[in-house]
């Protein structure tokens, strides 16, 4: 028995069988490369759901990662650590002005960023609009808030408080927005529903239509923040700046960091002494390990110029894959190293499959749409010769 077939194998005894998984199992990583339990070795180009932001098994975040954890794991969100204090700091400076409440996921940071709509709200407001084919979470409430049916629908009933309405179409915004509604929760880019790009004065008259009628804007970062779209943010494309927003996947550059961040002007919500007490709160949120971690990932970040580096990378891959004129390919589109590639013809996990058998690795979503999301860090030559493989399977 094989190494992978042996770990498959005990895989279905004893794991829940929640995914559906392919027939691989990953035994180690380096940068875009992985490789599996018999040694075959992969191009990652969708890494980990945008999770090892600057790739697999970095030796600076290693190194951060070991020495925070000689010193100091975790001691509870009663005292003050360095590493927190540190994040919170760094995004306030590269996002904007506001302070964070760190916790273990982006329906983590989702849910803490209802909670702050309801209080927002004071009781006499409470639903939030956010939109059809958004993904915003599993949890109770988060499922309700993402506009997908099928992500719910086992679970009713659901939360209350929630309205859905098209994507990039603000006059429907406009005509939910009632004497109940607190937040408007949206994703720049909606990354489930296969990398949809909103028109570019869209998040500007969103961000409009809540100042004018005191709303959250509330904005979904989870898949395009920390550099991805080729700015810190991707709110950052449009011009405006969020009440909120929520981070999570390559925030921890692998390991579980949510992040919920409020603008100052909106940060008492969340104070203690504003209510006399905690009104959200976690026990392993903000541990020292992870934001350690997270706090280097920006120190790279910076210092390595990978903002820019996805920007450009980005505008390559969609002229590349453009040009290519592939039969039974749609449109091609998203920001930096965010891309989606939409077929005619629901046939994105054939594609898939092709691939991993390939030796490369991308993702499917909503069936006809192709995604790529690879580590930030990945250089010009590997991911033109990703690019090219992924072009000539496809053709």
């Amino acid at each position: 028995m094989t190494a992978t077939s042996d770990i498959i194998e005990r895989h279905d005894r004893f794991m829940s069988n929640n995914y559906a998984r392919m027939a691989v199992a990953m035994a180690r990583g380096k940068g875009v490369q992985l490789w599996d339990a018999d040694g075959r070795e992969y191009l990652d180009l969708f890494a980990g759901f945008g999770g090892p932001l600057l790739g697999h098994c970095h030796d600076e975040l290693i190194a951060a990662l070991n020495q925070q954890a000689h010193k100091l794991w975790h001691v509870g969100n009663l005292l003050h650590t360095e590493p927190q204090t540190l994040l919170a700091q760094t995004l306030s400076r590269v996002a904007y002005p506001g302070r964070s409440f760190f916790c273990h996921s982006g329906a983590d940071a989702n849910e803490a960023a209802i909670k702050l709509a309801r209080l927002h709200g004071k009781g006499k407001r409470f639903k939030v609009i956010s939109a059809l084919m958004s993904f915003h979470g599993r949890t109770f409430a988060t499922m309700k808030a993402t506009g997908q049916p099928k992500v719910s629908q086992l679970f009713e009933p659901l939360a209350p408080g929630f309205a859905h309405v098209p994507y990039n179409d603000i006059a429907a915004l406009e005509k939910a927005i009632d004497d109940q509604t607190a937040a408007v929760l949206l994703e720049p880019i909606q990354g489930e529903a296969g990398v949809i790009v909103p028109d570019d004065d869209y998040l500007p008259r969103v961000r409009a239509l809540c100042d004018r009628h005191d709303l959250l804007m509330m904005m979904d970062e989870v898949w395009t923040g920390c550099g991805r779209t080729g700015k810190a943010f991707c709110h950052q494309h449009s011009g405006i700046t969020p009440d909120v927003m929520t981070l999570a996947k390559g925030a921890g550059g692998g390991l579980p960091v949510g992040v919920c961040h409020i603008a100052q002007k909106r940060a008492a919500l969340f104070d203690w002494r504003t209510h006399g007490m905690a009104v959200h709160a976690t026990t392993l949120g903000g541990n020292c390990l992870g934001m350690a971690v997270a706090a280097e990932i920006w120190r790279i970040i910076e210092r390595d110029g990978l903002i820019a580096h996805a920007a450009a990378m980005g505008d390559m891959a969609k002229q590349k894959l453009q040009a290519a004129n592939l039969p039974g390919v749609k449109q091609v589109r998203g920001k930096g190293m965010f891309i989606g590639i939409e077929l005619t013809e629901p046939k994105a996990g054939d594609v898939v499959k092709k691939a991993l058998a390939a030796g490369l690795l991308v993702n499917a979503a909503q069936g006809n749409v192709i995604r790529l999301a690879p580590a930030l860090i990945i250089d010009e030559p590997t991911w033109r010769h990703g690019l090219d493989q992924l072009i000539e399977l496809m053709r």
